[in-house]
């Protein structure tokens, strides 16, 4: 199978490591179908050089990801996404993800100076405006 384009975002100024960006991504990304079972990822070198980060972030970061077999570094053919994990596998990335990015929201507002209040109170208005959207659409 062809080397898989990773897209991945990292944010160097959300307090959140990049390790853990990157392994949250990447468990995203196989969640949601974006990266399948089989796909060959890119080398440490080629992805620590492409993101622009130390070698040793990358390493760490696959490491973390072939402990929990997501991911398979063979020797000499590279590393590569394992089989579709089992159901409550998936949902516990997903659920880690979206964990992660609500993490990142919550303290990127705060350090902007909102309050707990107006976050909460944001977040429950655009959850209506979204359900109202998908409402719409439905009809």
């Amino acid at each position: 199978m062809a080397e898989q384009k990773l897209t991945l975002q990292l944010d160097f100024h959300s307090g959140l490591p990049i390790y853990t960006q990157i392994v949250n991504q990447i468990q995203s990304q196989l969640a949601n179908g974006i990266l399948k079972p089989g796909s060959q990822l890119p080398t440490v070198r080629a992805l620590a050089s492409e993101l622009r980060v130390n070698f040793n972030t990358v390493a760490r970061a696959y490491r973390m990801l072939d402990e929990a077999r997501i991911i398979s570094t063979q020797q000499g053919r590279g590393t590569f996404i394992t089989e579709i994990p089992p159901p409550e596998v998936t949902e516990k990335l997903r659920s880690e993800s979206l964990l992660a990015l609500t993490d990142r929201f919550i303290g990127e507002a705060l350090r902007l100076g909102f309050s707990r209040r107006e976050v909460g109170q944001m977040v429950r208005d655009r959850l209506k405006v979204k359900k109202e959207a998908n409402d719409e659409d439905e009809e």
